[in-house]
């Protein structure tokens, strides 16, 4: 079952604003219509051990959910992880 849509925006939405921040673009998949969204939750569950979102990858790297990106960009080191990744 997919998680509560309320719940899900708002950290989707505290993650795009964080990455917003810093990058004029990023890739964002919505999962939300396609079919195949609880096998991708359930895949993202094995990766990084939650199968909530938003899951933020930075260079193929996993950092967080929306409230720990947001958390990155306060502190600076959303700034660090995206330099090191040229971006």
């Amino acid at each position: 079952m997919n998680e509560c849509k309320g719940r899900r925006l708002v950290a989707c939405t505290k993650a795009k604003n964080a990455l917003k921040q810093f990058l004029k673009e990023f890739t964002c998949i919505e999962i939300e219509n396609r079919p195949d969204c609880n096998e991708i939750q359930d895949a993202l569950a094995e990766i990084t051990r939650g199968r909530s979102v938003p899951r933020v990858f930075i260079g193929g790297k996993f950092i967080g959910g929306g409230d720990d990106t947001a958390a990155k960009a306060a502190s600076g080191e959303l700034k660090t992880l995206l330099s090191a990744q040229g971006l």
